[in-house]
């Protein structure tokens, strides 16, 4: 066995890991949707039950497992595991799943938790599927220090920006609720009243879009440093120089609308909905639909 089947096998560990972790988180919403049904109002605030421990402390050991994988990977390799579409993939969900924990100590996140690990198996799954290539060395144009910088703060940014999303989708789903109980129905998906308020989800949303937001605009700083130094150009309206751009755009009005024009609730939470897919869109579709300085993704033949 060598290093990179090896990283492979803890990848697949960090998979059950995810997955016992989401059916523990799950179980633990379910008993959430029944105490609303009996009347009760629960709140995750200091909220303590055995099936929510077990799914933070099995998500833990997956971060671990997931931690391990990646640096496995760079030593198969010889370099930071994030050169390809594979190990971005790998990273970048990494960094969303310690996002979580991390925010997760100061204030109370626990809610996300089935949502987090539901994203980072299907994203690693993706990954292991779709993307994955042995660990090899890269091309001559990554072979630069900027291949650390550059690349590594886009793969936290990418970690904030997926937080923030699915934030934002909870926030629609508690408004949603709202609606529904304001107008006398009984909605589906109790489990929904016990999230805070479509206020508080969407000022947290906010602050992880803020911080993703300057380590994007570092990325693409940092890219055109790279590509001077590599191509003689800082800018050449490459495809994937162009997307990230455009979800430069789409994060800077979002930021402007909500912090000068008063544009909250629902059009904000919708705004940070179209920057994710942006971002999703500049990973994957890019990538694998356009030619240009940037087809780095190495997908497997």
């Amino acid at each position: 066995m060598n290093l990179s089947e090896l990283s492979d096998y803890f990848v697949w560990g960090t998979v059950s890991a995810y997955t016992l972790a989401m059916v523990a988180f799950a179980i633990d919403l379910a008993k959430v949707a029944e105490n609303v049904r009996s009347d009760e109002r629960p709140t995750y605030v200091g909220r303590s039950t055995r099936a929510l421990g077990i799914a933070m402390a099995l998500t833990t050991v997956g971060v671990l497992f997931h931690l391990v994988a990646a640096i496995v990977r760079g030593f198969a390799a010889g370099r930071v595991p994030w050169a390809n579409m594979y190990e971005f993939t790998l990273t970048g969900t990494l960094a969303a799943v310690g996002v979580f924990l991390v925010v997760n100590l100061w204030k109370e996140i626990r809610f996300l938790g089935v949502f987090v690990t539901v994203l980072a198996i299907t994203f690693l799954m993706v990954g292991l599927q779709a993307f994955h290539i042995d660990a090899d060395g890269v091309e001559p144009a990554l072979q630069s220090y900027w291949i650390v910088i550059h690349v590594g703060i886009a793969v936290l940014a990418t970690g904030l920006f997926t937080v923030a999303f699915i934030i934002s989708v909870l926030q629609l789903m508690r408004a949603a609720w709202n609606r529904a109980t304001e107008a006398g129905n009984t909605p589906r998906w109790a489990w929904r009243a016990v999230l805070p308020a479509p206020d508080r989800l969407e000022a947290l949303s906010f602050r992880l879009n803020a911080v993703a937001f300057v380590m994007w605009t570092f990325t693409i700083i940092g890219g055109a440093v790279w590509a001077n130094d590599a191509w003689g150009r800082a800018w050449n309206w490459d495809p994937k120089e162009v997307w990230s751009f455009i979800v430069w755009v789409i994060y800077a009005a979002y930021l402007h609308a909500r912090a000068t024009r008063g544009w909250d609730g629902q059009r904000a939470a919708w705004f940070v909905v179209v920057g994710y897919a942006a971002v999703l869109f500049n990973f994957t579709g890019v990538n694998i639909l356009f030619d240009g300085l940037h087809s780095y993704a190495q997908l497997p033949q």
